[in-house]
């Protein structure tokens, strides 16, 4: 069987020094899967804040279960809607080691909202860029048609 390499961008990056996140910041569809998924993330956010007020005010057993119950759900469709982003080579299950992402970092942040103001400047440089490149080749294209015109 022949091996075919493809240039596709890829990069590693370390994840608080243990595990690995694999993709392409220069991707256009990655980005643009990324920053659709704000509504997305802002209605889970939402959701899991009015489920948790309206649970009972009194601490019980029942209600400590109930809210565990809560942000396991909600870590699993957030995960899930990361793994629709960044593709099924990224268990982010595995990348947070087994952090829930409605969990509080000691910056008082949700654990999902550091993650997202980490990606978000990786993304932003990766599509600039895509920008710079395309449109240096576009301009190198256009060059060559004018040469090839005789233009100067």
């Amino acid at each position: 069987m022949q091996n075919l390499a493809i240039d596709t961008g890829m990069k590693e990056y370390l994840i608080n020094n243990r595990a690995v996140l694999r993709f392409n910041p220069g991707d256009p569809n990655l980005y643009h899967r990324f920053f659709a998924a704000a509504p997305q993330l802002d209605t889970l956010d939402a959701e899991l804040t009015e489920k948790l007020k309206a649970l009972p005010a009194e601490p019980d057993p029942a209600r400590a279960e109930q809210g565990l119950a809560l942000l396991n759900d909600y870590d699993r469709r957030i995960k899930a809607l990361l793994t629709e982003i960044f593709g099924a080579e990224n268990d982010f299950d595995k990348v947070l080691e087994g952090v829930n992402l409605a969990g509080t970092g000691a910056n008082g942040k949700r654990v999902v909202q550091n993650l997202l103001d980490a990606l978000t400047p990786i993304l932003q440089d990766g599509a600039a860029q895509h920008l710079q490149s395309t449109a240096a080749a576009a301009r190198a294209e256009a060059d060559a048609a004018r040469a090839a015109r005789g233009e100067v």
